[in-house]
């Protein structure tokens, strides 16, 4: 298991902040094998911050990372794929002599680099562009060349900082699977973004940072259940003033009535309901992870 523990980090100011920026302020969190973690928060909220630190690219002022329950140590991260928010690619080399290079440099002899190159590049869909040149593939393409970079040496834990900017729908599909398929394999995954619709669809737990701190964490269920319910009532054909009295707010669209309510009792309102017309739908509405994520960095 990967531990983050009270990570506190300060940039140093200038003459107009001498104080400087706290970039960190006691960030926690760990991540499981086999599980996906998604670490959202707005522009500068600490993540990408965060993910230096336990890639050993920043040094935090305080707070620990550990793997395994111990310390976590260089050796340790060169067994860790890390793909960072700047693209780290050569832009005059091929696409698969890039990938089968940085294999070498993970240790892997000439032809398991160039297997694992093969094998990384049909999965990423980019076999026919394994002799182009990184600055001739399109920003998506390249996207793609950078995520094998960092999974060609079989890494023991995955740190992704938006790994999903700027793809396309497929080929959000195709890294999304190479993903699931790690994952099943008991990597642990941390990846930042921005696309919340995504972060709820493929993780098992999430993170919400702001200004440094950690807001709301936990799995997606769990983060739901600490909302308030709203309980939503559709009604067709009602009759007028059905809901006076009731609590939560009606809106009309022709013969559809809406109720929207986080209280109340709920047989009454079905009862009231069912005599005002016909009831079309009657249940509790699950918060999504964007009305979450809005409500923790209020």
């Amino acid at each position: 298991m990967l531990e983050i523990s009270e990570l506190r980090k300060r940039f140093a100011g200038g003459p107009d902040s001498p104080e400087g920026k706290l970039a960190l302020d006691g960030i926690s969190f760990a991540v499981r094998p086999g599980e996906m973690f998604g670490f959202v928060g707005a522009n500068g909220a600490g993540k990408t911050t965060t993910m230096r630190i336990v890639m050993g690219v920043l040094k935090a002022d305080s707070g620990s990372v550990s793997w395994q329950g111990r310390p976590l140590t260089y050796t340790d991260r060169q067994k860790f794929g890390y793909m960072p928010e700047e693209r780290g690619l050569y832009q005059k080399m091929r696409a698969g002599e890039q990938i089968e290079y940085f294999g070498r440099l993970h240790g892997l002899s000439q032809s398991a680099a160039k297997q694992a190159a093969d094998d990384l590049l049909q999965r990423l869909g980019l076999t026919e562009r394994r002799n182009s040149s990184v600055e001739s593939l399109s920003l998506g393409n390249q996207q793609r060349v950078q995520l094998a970079v960092a999974l060609v040496h079989e890494p023991e834990v995955l740190i992704l900082d938006e790994p999903f900017s700027g793809l396309d729908p497929i080929a959000v599909d195709a890294l999304a699977t190479v993903l699931q398929e790690r994952c099943r394999g008991g990597v642990p995954v941390i990846f930042s973004s921005h696309q919340l619709e995504l972060v709820e669809r493929l993780c098992d737990s999430v993170g919400i940072v702001s200004a440094g701190r950690m807001v709301a964490s936990g799995t997606v269920e769990d983060l739901r259940a600490a909302e308030s319910r709203t309980l939503r009532v559709v009604v067709r054909e009602a009759l007028p003033g059905w809901a006076d009295g009731l609590p939560g707010e009606v809106s009309v669209t022709g013969d559809r009535h809406v109720l929207l309510t986080t209280h109340g009792d709920d047989q009454e309102i079905l009862r009231r309901a069912v005599k005002a017309g016909r009831v079309e739908h009657f249940g509790v509405q699950q918060p999504s992870l964007t009305e979450i994520f809005k409500e923790a960095v209020a």
